[in-house]
């Protein structure tokens, strides 16, 4: 037999794997240029143009990380940096103190609390701060801190974070987050579910803008605010860093995490 006759769409064999070459080539095109992008795209692309063109590597409209897109809302009413505190002097620090004794039934008279709500003590200020302007203006609700904020000054915040800021904390266990007793998720985190080791932002030596020191919470709570992030109930979180750190995670690891932090 010629190779006319083999390489001829006559040839039923040859047309049959030339029809199946085009339509796996075709299948893999729509999986790499159009499923994937809409899959993994942090918002739903508009049309199979934008898919397309995002799989090429077309650059897309600028639209900053934090912002969010059009008719969605802000998730905190803060702008974090390293920064945003400025120095803080005793007369600050007093008036943060008058303004606490409001708060120690909750978080106790040095700021670490007997209910099982956050202790405040040692807390960086930057987060402190921030947690109440989100109260305030709703960012984070809860029906029993949005009134207990509603009249304070922004001043008012910056005081009582300094406050907190300057108390010594009570109670941390001093265990380095490389410690082979230390959860993995917290040493090295789970690079194939694109989780983030937590020693990265929450370690007292990481000093994060905005980023509370958890050892030493309630179990109570930190299990509490860890499935809120992981359900999307609380959404505070500046570019969506806890949301997409936990979203991946089963209550097993919520648990062990919170157990982790509470017992140091």
């Amino acid at each position: 037999m010629s190779d006319d006759k083999v390489f001829s769409l006559r040839n039923g064999w040859f047309a049959w794997s030339v029809g199946a070459v085009a339509g796996v080539a075709l299948l893999g095109a729509m999986v790499a240029f159009v499923w994937l992008p809409r899959a993994h795209a942090q918002a739903t692309l508009a049309s199979l143009w934008d898919a397309i063109c995002s799989a090429a590597g077309a650059p897309a409209p600028f639209q900053g990380a934090g912002l969010p897109g059009p008719g969605q809302r802000n998730p905190s009413g803060v702008i974090v940096s390293a920064t945003m505190m400025g120095e803080h002097d005793t007369a600050s620090v007093g008036n943060g103190a008058t303004l606490a004794m409001s708060c120690t039934m909750c978080h106790g008279a040095r700021g670490t609390s007997p209910a099982g709500t956050p202790h405040l003590a040692g807390q960086p200020a930057s987060g402190t701060y921030k947690q109440l302007r989100d109260f305030a203006s709703g960012h984070r609700p809860s029906a029993i801190m949005q009134p207990l904020v509603a009249n304070l000054s922004d001043r008012d915040m910056r005081d009582l974070a300094a406050y907190y800021a300057s108390l010594e904390r009570e109670r941390i266990a001093a265990v380095e987050p490389s410690d082979t007793g230390t959860p993995r998720l917290v040493r090295n985190g789970d690079p194939m579910r694109a989780i983030g080791a937590c020693s990265s932002c929450h370690s007292p030596h990481a000093e994060r803008p905005a980023t509370p020191v958890l050892e030493g919470l309630s179990e109570i709570y930190l299990r509490e605010q860890l499935t809120a992030f992981r359900d999307g109930r609380r959404n505070n979180d500046i570019n969506r860093q806890m949301r997409n750190a936990v979203q991946a995670l089963n209550d097993r690891e919520i648990a062990e995490l919170s157990r982790y932090y509470a017992s140091r």
